[in-house]
């Protein structure tokens, strides 16, 4: 209950406080590859419920017939704001909204595409008992995971193989010690990875 009342408090604050932000990258957004300035991809929510995850656009119109996966810094379906956007981790601010809706909470495991969520184990399905999260131990220890599919010969292969195994195990770790105290560690981790 703690740290839903968080959830709604921090996620609305920041959505008042970074509206300008919001207006300013939505602009840049529209110059750059136009209209809309916003992307909803079905991900996989708590108790393997679907929702409609919301980010600022940063590739361009029907990139999602390419492949979902994004591979290294220089993938060619994204825009040149989108680049910027990706590398700063500016396109992931609309999820505030997620989270005020309770389809996400600010910490918990990066939610996943259907596509990968039908290759967990019965054991990794344990990810899906908790909301879905902005931010997590694996976000951080991961954080350049574009590029380390930017090398790899098979990058769909290799996600499914190496890198989601290894996440869900980092992910474990708040989900087995789901405490305000880990709540407020990974969001302090966050900020100074950021900033």
């Amino acid at each position: 209950m703690v740290i839903r009342l968080c959830d709604i408090v921090f996620s609305f604050l920041g959505l008042i406080l970074l509206s300008p932000l919001f207006l300013a990258i939505m602009l840049l957004i529209w110059l750059d590859s136009g209209w809309p300035p916003f992307y909803l991809q079905t991900r996989v929510g708590k108790d393997n419920r679907d929702f409609r995850l919301i980010k600022f656009r940063s590739m361009r119109a029907g990139a999602d017939s390419k492949g979902g996966l994004t591979i290294g810094l220089r993938d060619s379906r994204i825009t040149r704001t989108g680049h910027f956007l990706r590398r700063h981790k500016l396109d992931e601010l609309p999820q505030l909204l997620n989270v005020l809706k309770g389809d996400m909470s600010l910490v918990g495991p990066r939610p996943e595409v259907r596509q990968f969520v039908d290759h967990y184990t019965p054991e990794q399905k344990r990810v899906l008992s908790v909301r879905p999260g902005i931010t997590d131990h694996a976000s951080l220890d991961y954080i350049d995971e574009n590029e380390l599919l930017g090398k790899a010969e098979n990058p769909v292969q290799y996600y499914i193989s190496d890198i989601m195994p290894a996440k869900i195990t980092l992910n474990m770790l708040y989900i087995d010690h789901p405490t305000f105290a880990n709540y407020c560690r990974i969001l302090w981790k966050t900020l100074r990875k950021l900033f």
